[in-house]
């Protein structure tokens, strides 16, 4: 089969498509003939060693297919050949086949795409975990959501919307303010590209307070990190809860004087772990977008599809913060 591998740590150009042997189920496991792979940005950091998962090499990147089933192995019941999936295996999904077990699997509807299909558990999935398990919104409170135009961030949006939260998107340009707002966001925010200085880092707090409101905002998804960490800390309310998410801009230091301020939570939210330490818990979270999609309240946003030769171009642009949504490369 073909598969565009890392055989060395480097960035998106140093991938390559070459051919592997064909996988073959064990017990407990489908194989799967891919047909779409999502990009995130854990591709952008374990092709460069940079992730908490460090696969053996020559590996594939993808963290997130949606495809066929072909085989199974013994043990598994409820799935036959041709039934279509969408499933998160970590790495491996930038190939034409893979293997990943059985029971973290999930149908997907004969009415949706498979490049629809694979956008939508990481993103999702994370953003449900983290906004309705760690940050415990309810309805009427404020939502503060940085990166709120990649894939993550746009999930958010909708999700917090559906939650029957107000909704503050925080992006970097015009144009994903305006695909922010096409997701429900009540309210946008373009904030400056970093570093910031001292007096800079005050003035993006001002910012944020003066979008949320003097109440503050209940709950902050961040999945940027970096300097703009602070100050939007600076910007959550009483008993408030701030969610790490991811950090693309850097893994900040937050003084956390200002918890004891504010009388706030920090939250990381690792939804993976989440997933595999309660599959139950994320099956019915996964149930639940399934029919908020049916319902139109959520709809994952694929931007652009590329080939497999051109998985690398994805990826790279997922680096450079270009994206809004969700990139998918399709393995016809």
């Amino acid at each position: 089969m073909k598969a565009l591998l890392s055989h060395a740590p480097g960035g998106p150009e140093t991938l390559r498509v070459d051919d592997l042997p064909d996988p073959r189920p064990g017990p407990g496991e489908l194989l799967v003939r891919v047909r779409a792979a999502a990009i995130n940005y854990p591709d952008v950091l374990i092709i460069e060693d940079k992730y908490q998962m460090r696969p053996p090499r020559p590996f594939a990147p993808g963290g997130e297919i949606a495809g066929e089933v072909l085989a199974f192995g013994e043990g598994v019941e409820g799935w036959t050949v041709g039934d279509r999936i969408i499933a998160v295996p970590g790495f491996g999904g930038l190939a034409e086949q893979i293997v990943v077990p059985a029971k973290s699997a999930f149908r997907l509807p004969a009415n949706r795409s498979f490049s629809d299909g694979a956008a939508l558990l990481l993103t999702y999935a994370t953003s449900i975990h983290a906004l309705y398990d760690r940050g415990r919104l309810a309805a009427g409170e404020t939502l503060l959501v940085l990166g709120a135009a990649g894939g993550v961030g746009l999930a958010a949006v909708e999700l917090g919307k559906a939650r029957g939260a107000r909704v503050i998107a925080a992006v970097s340009s015009a144009d994903k303010a305006a695909a922010a707002k096409d997701a429900g966001a009540d309210a946008t925010l373009v904030y400056p590209r970093g570093p910031f200085d001292k007096g800079a880092s005050k003035a993006l707090a001002d910012r944020f307070k003066a979008a949320v409101g003097p109440a503050g905002a209940d709950v902050i998804y961040d999945p940027v990190g970096g300097d703009y960490a602070e100050p939007a800390l600076r910007a959550i309310a009483w008993a408030g809860r701030y969610l790490v998410v991811g950090f693309p801009a850097g893994i900040p230091r937050l003084p956390l004087n200002l918890t004891l301020l504010k009388s706030c939570d920090v939250c990381g939210v690792f939804w993976g772990a989440f997933a595999a330490r309660d599959p139950a818990a994320n099956a019915a979270h996964v149930a639940t977008l399934f029919r908020l999609w049916d319902e139109g309240r959520i709809a994952p946003r694929v931007s652009e599809t590329y080939p497999l030769e051109r998985g690398g171009e994805a990826i790279a642009a997922l680096a450079a913060r270009r994206v809004i949504g969700k990139l998918v490369v399709t393995i016809d």
